[in-house]
């Protein structure tokens, strides 16, 4: 994926994505239930911040370290 500035977007059907600043397809959109909206008291948006910053940061660690494995099965926990 070519060099861009990312941002985080609240999109108008409530649902938070990450997309390219000079595109508007998301890349990324979380969409929390009602119930975990309520859940963190308004503060949905920060979580989705959090989430999206981590993932970015994990994904520029498996570019630059080359951590994926092609072949080999994952787990996911």
């Amino acid at each position: 994926m070519p060099t861009s500035f990312l941002e985080i977007v609240e999109l108008p059907d409530g649902r938070i994505a990450l997309r390219r600043a000079d595109d508007e397809e998301a890349l990324v959109v979380l969409d929390f239930s009602s119930d975990a909206k309520s859940f963190l008291q308004g503060q949905h948006v920060e979580v989705a911040k959090a989430m999206l910053n981590v993932g970015v940061q994990m994904a520029g660690r498996l570019a630059e370290n080359d951590f994926q494995h092609e072949g080999e099965a994952r787990v996911l926990h």
